[in-house]
């Protein structure tokens, strides 16, 4: 960890955000990797790591960006809290916004289920967008603190932001996951079910250049920025993540795995942040 934050310090913070997420980017495409050695994946273990991804980033919207986002807000009371609770609603109506409008579909639903404006789309890109939507927050999240971080920020530190691309990270295996292995069982060839997977984290490093500059450039933004990251990403889990564990019996695995998932990220986020 030591070795990171030292190697980190002389990078700008806009560098810094992109070579987080290209590391988050970079474990989605091995969990996209395991198409090239399974095909199907037992569907408690498939419900218990979406559960895991959920609860890593639950644990991460308050740990890593609401807290910060509250003690970096200036005033008391109300005109404390104002900033975070505005950012929180702002992040949830664009990601619900978003949802609206993107075609996309959700791994464990039917075709006929698809959101998002009407579409012939096929069901393999319908998949990937739905991931893909996922990722904005997490890249977006990654680079505010990274800004927040470099701006000297009280509440926002440089192991903060690491940790959070770590738990980022952790959780984006099973994503990769998520998306390779239902494209492989619909008869896309290995390579191609790779691709999509690896791909559908590519908006990570994006949103994270986006998010980093932004709060660099405007500073007064900054409680907005992590409230609205945090937002989204538990707008994501709400709406996309835990239903995607409950259309099968294996709710209890997926909700020990949200447990597990919330643990994993709080610790590394209380113990190494």
């Amino acid at each position: 960890m030591d070795s990171i934050i030292t190697f980190l310090e002389g990078v700008n913070p806009v560098m810094q955000a992109l070579y987080a997420t290209l590391f988050t980017w970079g474990v989605t495409a091995v969990g996209a990797a395991f198409v090239f050695f399974f095909k199907t994946m037992n569907r408690a273990i498939f419900d218990g790591m979406l559960g895991f991804t959920g609860g890593i980033m639950i644990a991460a919207s308050f740990w890593s960006l609401l807290s910060p986002a509250i003690e970096m807000s200036e005033g008391e009371g109300f005109a404390k809290i104002l900033p975070v609770a505005l950012g929180f609603l702002g992040g949830a109506l664009f990601l619900f916004s978003l949802d609206k409008v993107l075609p996309h579909l959700h791994v464990n639903f039917k075709v006929t289920e698809k959101e998002g404006v009407k579409t012939d789309w096929h069901r393999s890109i319908l998949l990937v967008l739905a991931i893909t939507l996922h990722n904005i927050p997490e890249g977006l999240a990654i680079g505010v603190l990274f800004g927040a971080a470099a701006a000297g920020i009280d509440g926002a530190t440089l192991s903060g932001a690491i940790v959070l691309a770590i738990g980022i990270g952790i959780q984006n295996f099973p994503e990769g996951i998520a998306v390779s292995m239902p494209l492989r069982r619909q008869g896309l060839s290995r390579w191609k079910s790779f691709n999509y997977g690896q791909l559908s984290a590519i908006v990570e490093p994006v949103a994270a250049v986006l998010g980093a500059w932004a709060v660099m450039t405007f500073q007064p933004i900054l409680p907005y920025a992590l409230a609205f990251a945090a937002g989204a990403m538990v707008f994501v889990v709400v709406e996309e993540v835990i239903p995607e564990t409950q259309r099968d019996k294996y709710t209890d695995i997926a909700t020990l795995g949200f447990i597990g998932g919330f643990i994993i990220m709080m610790t590394l986020d209380v113990a190494l942040g």
